[in-house]
């Protein structure tokens, strides 16, 4: 209810008001009286939606001020002040305060360092600018982390919460760049409404592995688009998203970040003892940064907080700045495009000693962006994040997936050698691979010892007594005799077409695709060496170079011969299985794989999902992912140890129903 009056003002009864009007009336003259008579103090019941915007609204939420902020002016006798000059209503609400701090020991009171910080902003946005803005950040600042912590707000004070928020916001605002929508930290003497800030920035702050930090995008600004959650961190500080660049660019780096990543980041404005620096005129801050994957928290006097900060939106910006989607067919196509794309492991940030990698490794005619809804809600999981850093394989997925799987061996390997020379780091020993679709197949080709069996579909005769030249019979050998990596210890197959996929059976479709796709020089030498020389052509079982889309058409020597292989004794294997629609998965499939080509024996659990082929995005697979992730770290000792607490629940989940293969 609304309250209309003040109930402790002795109110005149209606019979006595009607009595009054008639005396005025009878000597005036005048013939007409009130025929009622309405409280002059009462209530009115409102509805849901105005009970929740009666608690919830402020400058941020409703672009006006909040009750505890207008109680404030009313109390100060400023309301008519501050509508019609409000500089100078602050400057005697900021005197007000100071002087009963002065009078308190530096106490200043709570409900009017809040109103200060409101008011500063909601003038700032009417043109007050940046010195308001600023004067906000310092307010709530103060309001928020006063150096007796006795005199800090509440937690279930709503005011405590939009204080976090003004300040993040007014932060976000006095740094902005004078030209473009980005933040500018920097070192410098800015104005206040009452005095001058000097602030302090360490470019330190600035250094993010081999990288430098730059362009700082608010993204609180930003709308996500394409991604099934945005998950927030609430906390103090303004969420940043920074593009990066090398720190030497004469020196590639060691770090495998992708180019185009941005990184969730938040800028926090610093004030030792505010409410002592309030009382003076020159306030000293120092301007920090802190990236996302190097801590969740910051310490402020004693107490720690969360730090606000925005991992979808720094996914979304960096997917918009790659363009990685619309290139996905390009890449698949290879150099017939003039797009050509080079495979190689990336990563979102530096690698991490000490947590396992997951290394995600996309199909067809696809990227790493497919994963983007995936990594999303896992990273948002401290516990997964505190465990786990994120890799991803690229590749033209048009190539041989003989010759692609030789190339992620090859990158997996050197990620070791490069990280890990002494094999200090256990978490390098037990890596996740994630395959979806074709990348499900270069997926198992890290964990089977296949022998001469995939050269055999080649050719009868030993490779060594083949007359072609050293590259070609380096290349033939590495890509058809397979061993299984050590390092990788579990492998999670999604949509894997382990017999094949209906839609690479047609001919035409492998024709069409053969007239398309263009492969890399060494394949093409390759293909040369083998296909064109008369002393090799009658020792050889085909004509020509396969396409992907050959190898994955049943029946082809590959498909058949990977099938027969199975997954490498110690190695933990799953499958995930899509089946669209309301139908039995036996006789099912996702649209590009049926049921029966993705299941295959010898896994230690299979998870059918009610979706399309694409389901990477699926509630299911990916609360399906998350549970082998718990399982995983469970089995594994490496890196950070569970505590005793953390144990039984990551048991508990990993222990959660997953389909057994029949």
């Amino acid at each position: 209810m609304i309250v209309t009056g003040l109930q402790h003002l002795r109110i005149p009864s209606c019979r006595t008001i009607q009595v009054q009007w008639l005396a005025l009336a009878m000597s005036v003259g005048v013939a007409v009286l009130p025929t009622g008579c309405a409280p002059l103090v009462g209530t009115k019941r409102l509805s849901a939606r105005d009970v929740g915007r009666s608690y919830t609204s402020n400058v941020l939420s409703t672009d006006d001020l909040s009750d505890a902020t207008r109680i404030s002016l009313r109390r100060h006798n400023l309301t008519e002040e501050f509508d019609e000059a409000p500089a100078a209503a602050l400057a005697k609400l900021h005197t007000m305060v100071i002087r009963e701090a002065a009078t308190n020991g530096g106490a200043a009171a709570n409900d009017d360092l809040f109103a200060l910080a409101e008011l500063s902003f909601f003038h700032a946005e009417r043109g007050g600018r940046q010195p308001y803005y600023l004067a906000a950040a310092v307010y709530s600042f103060t309001f928020l982390f006063p150096e007796d912590v006795t005199q800090q707000p509440v937690a279930m004070d709503p005011r405590y919460r939009w204080a976090c928020d003004i300040y993040d916001r007014a932060l976000t605002l006095a740094f902005k760049a004078a030209k473009g929508d980005t933040v500018e930290p920097r070192a410098g003497r800015y104005a206040l409404p009452f005095g001058a800030l000097d602030v302090q920035f360490d470019d330190a702050d600035l250094t993010w592995g081999d990288r430098r930090l730059k362009d700082f995008v608010p993204v609180a600004e930003l709308e996500v688009i394409g991604l099934r959650n945005r998950y927030r961190s609430h906390g103090i500080g303004a969420p940043l998203a920074a593009a990066t660049e090398p720190i030497d660019a004469s020196q590639p780096g060691n770090d495998f970040v992708g180019p185009f990543v941005r990184v969730p980041l938040t800028a926090v404005l610093l004030l030792e003892h505010p409410r002592q620096q309030l009382m003076g005129t020159e306030l000293h801050a120092s301007l920090r940064l802190f990236a996302a994957n190097t801590t969740d928290t910051i310490t402020i006097g004693t107490q720690t907080f969360p730090l606000e900060n925005d991992r979808t939106a720094a996914i979304a910006t960096t997917l918009a700045a790659n363009s990685m989607l619309e290139k996905e067919l390009f890449n698949f196509l290879g150099n017939a495009t003039g797009v050509h794309g080079q495979s190689r492991l990336a990563a979102r940030e530096p690698f991490q000693p000490g947590r396992i990698p997951v290394v995600f490794v996309h199909g067809t005619n696809s990227s790493p962006a497919r994963w983007a809804d995936m990594v999303n809600d896992l990273e948002a999981d401290p516990w997964v994040r505190q465990h786990y850093q994120f890799w991803f394989f690229s590749y033209d997925s048009g190539n041989p997936i003989a010759y692609s799987a030789m190339l992620l061996r090859r990158a997996l390997r050197k990620a070791v050698e490069t990280y890990d020379p002494h094999g200090q780091d256990p978490c390098l020993q037990h890596m996740i691979v994630i395959g979806h679709s074709q990348g499900g197949l270069l997926t198992k080709m890290m964990v089977i010892d296949s022998g001469d069996r995939f050269w055999r579909n080649i050719s009868d005769t030993p490779i060594d007594q083949l007359h072609m030249s050293d590259d070609s019979r380096a290349l033939l050998r590495e890509a058809s005799f397979v061993q299984p990596l050590p390092f990788v210890t579990r492998v999670v197959f999604v949509a894997t077409p382990h017999r094949g996929s209906y839609l690479a059976g047609p001919q035409i479709v492998r024709r069409l695709v053969q007239k398309l796709v263009s492969m890399p020089s060494s394949l093409v030498q390759t293909g040369t060496d083998l296909f064109t020389k008369d002393d090799i052509k009658p020792y050889l079982k085909m004509q020509t170079v396969p396409t992907a889309i050959d190898n994955m058409s049943p029946g082809h020597p590959f498909i058949r011969t990977i099938a027969e292989i199975p997954v490498a004794p110690g190695v933990h294997a799953h499958s995930i299985i899509a089946v669209d629609g309301d139908v039995p998965k036996e006789s099912g499939g996702d649209g590009v794989v049926k049921y029966v080509s993705a299941h295959i024996d010898g896994v230690e659990s299979e998870r059918v999902v009610n979706s399309p082929h694409s389901c990477q995005s699926n509630a299911d697979t990916i609360d399906e992912v998350r549970r082998i992730l718990r399982l995983h770290a469970t089995d594994v000792a490496c890196g950070r140890q569970l505590q005793a607490f953390e144990a039984p629940r990551a048991q508990e989940l990993a222990a959660q129903p997953s389909e057994k293969p029949q």
